[in-house]
């Protein structure tokens, strides 16, 4: 046999020392994101976990039936002021219908006045001075002339009962044509939102399951990855065995061995090293796709949980959700709210203004009621005095007969448009309730109550989801830099088996079937440094036939109870 340079063993010594510190390195590297990022994917999913159950509180179901009561009142307003329309439409088609009754009235009066000056212009030709027929030439004409102030005041106060119902008409009309679907709008609005967030409350809920049993499989995946892992603490191990094995080689090549059988011992230790480093250059190979393959599956996990909890909450972010939507669309709610119910207040001045002047109204209306009733006694006055006169007072009696008539005229035509006034003030009675605006202030409250609510939810989901952008992303980028690292210690177990072809190369001995005292020891010594059972195990292939052939040592049992730990 030729004698092996020391050096040549030195040399091999540095060559596996590299790939030992990479490999060392590299799973130092690997565990450190694994634990980095599994500490941040545990507070993910505790943080997404805890979403479901203040979705479903009783809190929030409070606040979303106060976002029902603003809906509601915006929609029951929507149809109030759809009715309001119709009803000051036909309040407007009243009024203008008693205008009719009242320009007869007023001509009846008028006529009246013309009949009273006929009166008093017969009266004065055909009596003397010696006859009293003052009720032609003084009663008619003051019955007449109180007929005609009532008339007119009568008219001037329908006047401005008009003017009052067209100027809200007019304004009502101009409020709609700006406003024409704005609370339509405003209801579809907040029931569409109340509709997205019970949406998004039941996707929590369906997906609690779901997310529940991947945070599981995540803890377990990420058990699987750190056991994985011990791969790199093993090999190191064991490359470490290895080296000490051939330092010892070396040693034995420079000329420290004391037995007398050199070749022999130089043929062990190269066929065990040679064979332990192919067996951990195997089984780094084996471990190695194993922990990738954990590292991989936890990284694949971690995007599945992130890509949930964005979907739980909308990829656009937290500005986007339902529930901060809702903060301008209450406060846009309560400001058309309150623009509404202003204006159907301003209902309230048309109602008083409708029955105060129908209460005016009827009051001329018994003053012309009243007037009629004494122009009757008047006209029966007339005619005792027109017989009185035979022939001469036939003109005076057809004039008091036209009095007494138009005098019916005025009641009629004044009860016409009383009528006519009774219905506006029975449509005005319609408005009586309007411009509550103490409701308009407790949906105020209300609504100030549920965003105060759903806000701090909304915060808590904003700010998981700022969370979830900030530390997603890191924790995949840690996970795949982690995968690719183990990805590329596979050239590794390449180098490994060529170092151990390099051992073998050392020498083309044979290895001993029979050990001597002195390579016994020797082969113990190095066998009470394996920390694997994958090294006894190798170990004990290679020499365990051998060991138990050999005599008894001087310890007795200890050769046996080395073998029982060898096929442990």
């Amino acid at each position: 046999m030729t004698e092996i340079d020391p050096a040549r063993i030195h040399r091999l010594l540095e060559d596996l020392a590299r790939p030992r510190e990479a490999i060392e390195n590299a799973f130092v590297s690997v565990g450190a994101r694994l634990t980095e990022g599994a500490a941040m994917l545990n507070t993910l999913s505790k943080l997404f976990d805890a979403l479901p159950t203040a979705l479903q509180g009783s809190e929030v179901e409070e606040a979303v039936e106060h976002l029902r009561a603003v809906a509601t009142r915006a929609a029951t307003l929507s149809d109030t002021f759809a009715q309001e329309k119709a009803d000051l439409q036909k309040l407007t088609e009243v009024v203008a219908a008693a205008n009719s009754p009242i320009s007869d009235l007023r001509r009846t009066v008028k006529m009246m006045g013309i009949v009273s000056v006929n009166a008093r212009v017969t009266a004065a030709g055909i009596v003397g001075d010696n006859e009293d027929f003052a009720v032609f030439t003084t009663d008619i004409a003051t019955l007449s002339d109180s007929a005609s102030r009532t008339i007119q005041d009568f008219a001037q106060v329908y006047r401005q009962l008009t003017t009052e119902v067209d100027r809200a008409a007019a304004q009502r009309a101009r409020f709609e044509a700006a406003h024409a679907h704005t609370l339509t709008g405003l209801a579809q609005s907040l029931a569409d939102t109340i509709g997205a967030i019970a949406q998004q409350r039941s996707a929590a809920v369906d997906s609690s399951a779901e997310t529940g049993r991947i945070s599981r499989q995540i803890v377990g995946r990420i058990g699987n990855a750190v056991m994985a892992l011990q791969v790199g603490d093993a090999t190191r191990q064991r490359l470490e065995h290895v080296e000490t094995g051939l330092a010892r080689l070396a040693d034995l090549a420079a000329g420290t061995y004391d037995g007398d059988d050199l070749p022999a011992a130089i043929a062990a230790l190269v066929t065990l090293e040679q064979s332990q480093l192919s067996e951990t250059a195997t089984s780094f190979l084996h471990d190695v796709a194993l922990a990738d393959d954990a590292v991989g599956e936890l990284a694949a996990d971690a995007g599945t949980i992130m890509s949930r909890s964005r979907d739980f909450h909308g990829r656009d972010g937290a500005k986007n959700s339902a529930i901060a939507s809702l903060n301008a669309q209450l406060r846009a709610a309560v400001t058309i709210l309150k623009d509404f119910e202003a204006e159907r207040g301003k209902l309230e001045t048309v109602a008083s203004a409708v029955e105060g002047t129908v209460r005016i109204l009827l009051e001329h209306v018994e003053a012309v009621q009243e007037i009629e009733y004494n122009m009757r006694l008047v006209s029966l006055n007339a005619a005792v005095r027109c017989a009185q006169l035979g022939p001469r007072g036939a003109s005076l009696t057809v004039i008091a007969q036209q009095l007494r008539e138009l005098t019916t005229q005025t009641v009629v035509a004044a009860e016409a448009a009383m009528r006519q006034l009774d219905q506006s003030a029975a449509l005005a009675g319609a408005f009586a309730s309007a411009g509550d605006n103490s409701a308009v202030g407790a949906l105020e409250d209300q609504a100030n109550l549920a965003l105060e609510i759903l806000g701090k939810l909304d915060q808590t989901i904003a700010a998981a989801l700022g969370k979830l952008n900030t530390d997603g992303p890191k924790v995949i980028t840690l996970l795949q830099t982690a995968e690719r690292s183990l990805s590329g210690q596979a050239a590794l177990a390449e180098t490994l088996d060529d170092i151990a072809l390099g051992i073998a190369g050392l020498t083309d001995a044979p290895l001993p079937t029979e050990l001597s005292p002195s390579l016994d020891a020797l082969l113990e010594t190095l066998r009470k440094t394996y920390t694997m059972e994958a090294e006894r195990q190798v170990h004990a292939r290679l020499f365990g036939q051998v060991i138990a052939a050999a005599p008894a040592n001087e310890n007795g049992g200890e050769a046996e109870d080395d073998l029982s730990d060898f096929m442990l």
